[in-house]
């Protein structure tokens, strides 16, 4: 008798631990990919934030609506540290353990890269809201972004600088384990020399994991006496990198890349980065219609403008739900319902979100335009310019 109820227990565990989340609970369980602790905290909480402000919303209505019946949303969010190997890690336990049906993030390239290949393997769909490096969906049929890719940012701001500040020289400050800005960094470098003659980025220097003093390179990069420096850096180096610049006796203009688009730099460059460009995803200062109603919000809700990161957050999320509900229905079934997300996320025909309106390619590449920005004497980060593919 013993033996039979240990048995029957013994079952009973297996059954309950393998029975699939969303059939357990009938709720939509997402997974975020984050970084709320380590180098680039502001971008995990702008994430986070969006999301929260997107469920609130959703599950105030009663739920998502698929087909005729109506799924409260679960958000699980997890901290990857702004490390490759956490975020593996992250990645894997979201899939496994919390049995989610799709993930967002991560965001920085740096951790999206490893991340989508783990995604990739366990055939669930992950979309990245902000990472712009090729490798993160390449050949990854299940890995999905919110964000254009660098092959296109390069050249936005090669043109852009070439035509706003004249320029026929330039210099690179960028960082060797990030493979976001390492490969922004040779895009720019590659399509300037292709447009200005071989030998006109007259300086190429690059800085390691955890450096945050520039200044033997930046000293370099001054006596050569280019047109200008490109920034391709996350906000708090390109804090750093600015303000030592100054305080080296660089008056020149300086031109950044999306990773500048927090809300976190204007507190830690201040002054230093006033009156300088980079291209972004969306400029909030002049802002209508949707994206102006979602700045709006987020603001009252959070107290500060949202950056670039919460806007594309705000997208990814929306497009997984796109996704669920084109399909229609929902079997609780883990692998069956991730497999028809991913084939409804790449039929999306165009989606109109707040950071514009964008169809996913064959590698599950959004195309849509780049936005030039620059940034306010009152720290405003102001529409300048639109490109589009």
């Amino acid at each position: 008798m013993k033996m039979r109820t240990l048995a029957t227990f013994l079952i009973l565990a297996v059954v309950l631990t393998t029975v699939p989340a969303a059939a357990k609970d009938n709720t939509i369980r997402i997974g975020f990919n984050i970084p709320l602790t380590g180098e680039i905290p502001k971008v995990g909480e702008a994430s986070k934030f969006a999301a929260e402000m997107l469920k609130r919303e959703i599950n105030g209505a009663g739920g998502l609506q698929v087909g005729d019946q109506r799924y409260p949303l679960e958000f699980i969010y997890e901290d990857n540290e702004s490390k490759a190997e956490s975020a593996v890690a992250v990645a894997q336990k979201l899939i496994d353990r919390n049995k989610v049906l799709a993930i967002i993030g991560p965001n920085s390239s740096k951790q999206a890269v490893p991340a989508g290949e783990i995604c990739d393997i366990n055939e669930t769909p992950m979309i990245s809201p902000w990472s712009t490096n090729p490798d993160t969906t390449r050949d990854r049929p299940w890995v999905f972004r919110a964000a254009f890719l660098d092959p296109f940012q390069g050249p936005v701001a090669v043109d852009f600088a070439m035509a706003q500040f004249g320029a026929k020289t330039a210099a690179v400050l960028y960082a060797l384990a990030n493979d976001y800005s390492k490969g922004l960094a040779e895009i720019f470098r590659d399509d300037f020399e292709t447009k200005n003659g071989s030998g006109t980025v007259l300086a190429f220097e690059s800085y390691g994991d955890k450096d945050q003093d520039f200044s033997a390179q930046l000293t370099r990069i001054i006596a050569a006496k280019p047109d200008f420096i490109f920034l391709p850096n996350n906000y708090n180096e390109v804090a750093l990198a600015v303000k030592q610049a100054h305080d080296l006796g660089w008056k020149g203009p300086f031109m950044g890349s999306d990773a500048w688009g927090s809300a976190e730099l204007m507190n830690l460059c201040g002054d230093d980065c006033k009156g300088h460009y980079f291209s972004t995803h969306y400029a909030a200062a002049g802002a209508t219609g949707a994206t102006r109603e979602f700045i709006d919000r987020y603001r009252k809700t959070y107290g500060y403008v949202p950056d670039d990161v919460a806007a594309l957050t705000w997208d990814a999320v929306r497009l997984v739900l796109a996704a669920i509900q084109n399909h229609g229905s929902l079997t609780g079934k883990v692998r069956n319902d991730r497999t028809a997300i991913r084939d409804a996320l790449a039929g999306i025909p165009e989606f109109d979100g707040v950071t514009g309106k964008m169809r996913f390619n064959d590698q599950g590449d959004p195309i849509k335009c780049a936005v030039v920005v620059r940034i306010s004497d009152t720290g405003e980060f102001v529409f300048t310019k639109s490109v589009c593919p």
